[in-house]
């Protein structure tokens, strides 16, 4: 054997036994009813407003908390502060800079929960926020949420109105499905134009950067989106004042009754931290009593994003079981472990969980028979393209019980994934053709995620999940996807990634879509993505990718992390690459950083939320990821 032949056997059968470990310890790490679900954590931002809401509830009188919210914003307020940068201020993600909307959401956090502003600590933040253009510079939500207390102007923020719902051309459902849930309930807030209490003498006057505006400012161009959603806006404030009393009655009714009916089956308004807040809110301007069921509700699935272990406070985001569970069960299947019976556990457990109602999505797609899967344990009018993807990739391995229930589920949800394709040939998250693209002008849009595109991410999974459950490049469908990829590829020859960061996602999941699609590995899109993903190798062997490729429009280096090296040797595997050394030496930067219990540390945020404003760390994504790349690995090595 030759030396070359030596090294390779040596690493594939190190590369064995360190997949091995890896499996057994992501089967250790599932729950005994078919479950995965590890946490799910982000940024300061949601302690903060934590903080807010529970002024919003339960507003100190004579200055003192009462003994119950004393001792949680004490501990929300000491998780923030573990987080503060040296330079004053908090970021938005690990080892990122400041960031002004979340330094000027912290500041407000501590010094509601009595932090001296003259302490060292909070003269840093505020110097940071004046330094960076005030208060004024922070985001939208940020200044509404303000002007609830009088903290903020309200005129000089922008109008949320109750009555988008009335609006014609289903004009709501253009909205991202996240940004619907949150602008309805939060217009019911807005549309009684609350001046909540504060903490006698309490104000941000110090963050107030002077000689700048507080209002919204116009484009510099004559006509323009912006300029007419301010335009819009102004009339908006004009239509409060003087419009019918009949039409905003008529819309807030029809707001609540849109809430209303999406906490049904579901954990939460939209299941995510933000419409779940300002549903608390709505119920209560609306006038629910506290102990009435709706409100009740409301207030225990917010509160049960609450992880409060002692020293250790944090929010999460919402819940990630069916993902997790998806993309473990998945990783599982590829490893080839011995694992029949976890496997079908987990089979069962997703066969419980198919949604069969129609959900907001049956607005553009009507006659689509309801199925699908939702991100988190219930969320009914909100199943996802990606989650029902990943499910079907994970059932292509896993046997259920009940063997044709399994079948007709399979039908069924793929028959859904066909139907939510949209026109330009890719798929999007949660809807079809959500491409109203002059929303992301409206005033109130600076989450960055007014839309839910159509993305190379997603639509390469899709591609994937097809082919495992027997499509070929034939299919109208498969084929319009892989066009899709190849119109969409960067100059550069990655793929941008929506929900991964970033580039290093999107390069993976597209060259792995094209690969499920028959596209040949001698294509030259295909090499140049894999070129790409060569090229951005880190010394160490591994690849890493800082969340400020979003901001910066391409690829920015970060250290390297388990989950993103693994992206990039999966992507360069479907790419047809298995021998190089750019594969070697990924693998060998997996092999090399590996815990003794078979896990990996990884620190840095490698899932989005919104691009640019919301960063989640996946804290299993560390693990099932190495465990396909490996899993990969070996394949190809078993076929050469």
């Amino acid at each position: 054997m030759t030396p070359s032949l030596q090294l390779r056997g040596d690493l594939i059968s190190t590369a064995g036994k360190t997949l091995d470990r890896a499996a057994a310890r992501l089967l250790e790490l599932q729950d005994a009813d078919g479950e995965w679900c590890a946490e799910l954590t982000a940024d300061s931002t949601l302690e903060s407003d934590f903080i807010l809401l529970q002024l919003w509830l339960y507003p100190p009188t004579g200055g003192h908390w009462n003994p119950e919210s004393r001792a949680l914003v004490d501990k929300a307020a000491r998780s923030i502060l573990d987080r503060q940068l040296p330079d004053g201020g908090f970021n938005i993600y690990a080892c990122g800079p400041t960031e002004i909307s979340a330094t000027v959401k912290a500041y407000f956090a501590l010094k509601l929960a009595g932090y001296d502003v003259n302490e060292a600590h909070m003269a840093k933040a505020r110097e940071c926020i004046l330094s960076r253009g005030g208060i004024q510079a922070a985001n939208s939500y940020v200044k509404v949420n303000l002007s609830l207390f009088g903290l903020y102007p309200r005129e000089a923020c922008p109008t949320i109105p109750p009555e988008f719902v009335l609006l014609p051309f289903n004009f709501l459902f253009q909205m991202s499905s996240w940004t619907r849930a949150i602008v309805v309930a939060l217009s019911i807030v807005h549309a009684h134009n609350p001046m909540r209490p504060v903490p006698e003498g309490f104000n941000l006057e110090e963050l107030f950067l002077p000689g700048v505006p507080t209002g919204l400012e116009r484009s510099g161009k004559l006509w323009t989106w912006r300029n007419f959603f301010l335009a819009a806006d102004r009339f908006l404030k004009f239509w409060e004042r003087r419009g019918p009393r009949s039409i905003r009655a008529r819309a807030i009714r029809e707001a609540e009754r849109w809430m209303i009916e999406r906490t049904k089956d579901s954990d939460g308004l939209g299941a995510i931290y933000p419409p779940m807040m300002y549903a608390i809110m709505a119920f209560d301007v609306l006038g629910y009593p506290a102990d009435h069921p709706e409100r009740v509700e409301a207030l225990r699935q917010f509160n049960h994003l609450m992880v409060d272990e002692g020293g250790r406070f944090l929010f999460q985001p919402c819940f990630s079981p069916v993902w997790d569970t998806a993309m473990a069960a998945y990783a599982i299947g590829e490893a080839g472990a011995s694992a029949a019976e976890p496997l079908q556990r987990a089979a069962d457990w997703f066969l419980d969980r198919e949604i069969r109602r129609k959900g907001d999505w049956s607005v553009k797609r009507p006659r689509a028979e309801p199925s699908g899967w939702c991100f988190e344990y219930a969320n009914a009018f909100y199943p996802d393209i990606d989650d029902t993807a990943m499910v079907l990739l994970a059932l292509s391995h896993a046997r259920a019980s009940d063997r044709d229930a399994q079948r007709a589920c399979h039908r069924r949800a793929l028959d859904w994934l066909l139907a939510m394709q949209s026109k330009d040939g890719g798929w999007a998250a949660f809807d079809v053709d959500n491409d109203w693209h002059f929303l992301a002008d409206v005033p109130f849009a600076d989450h960055n995620a007014m839309l839910d595109p159509t993305c190379a991410d997603i639509t390469g999974r899709i591609l994937e999940a097809l082919k495992a459950h027997g499509f070929s490049r034939e299919h109208p469908a498969v084929r319009r996807g892989a066009e899709y990829l190849i119109r969409h590829q960067e100059a550069d020859g990655s793929w941008y990634g929506r929900w991964g960061v970033a580039y290093i996602y999107g390069t993976c999941f597209a060259l792995r879509g094209l690969a499920a699609a028959g596209e040949s590995d001698r294509e030259a899109h295909v090499l140049r993505g894999g070129e790409w993903l060569r090229s951005i190798q880190n010394p160490d062997g591994g690849w890493g990718e800082s969340c400020a490729s979003y901001d910066n429009g391409c690829f920015t280096p970060a250290p390297s992390t388990p989950s993103q090296t693994a992206w990039a040797i999966m992507g360069l595997i479907a790419g047809g690459d298995t021998t190089s050394v750019s594969v070697r030496h990924g693998v060998e930067y997996l092999i090399e950083t590996q815990r003794r219990d078979g896990d990996w540390d990884e620190r840095l945020a490698t899932g989005t939320g919104f691009p640019k404003v919301f960063y989640l760390n996946y804290h299993l994504y560390r693990l099932y990821f190495p465990v396909m790349a490996l899993s990969a690995f070996l394949k190809a090595g078993r076929a050469s």
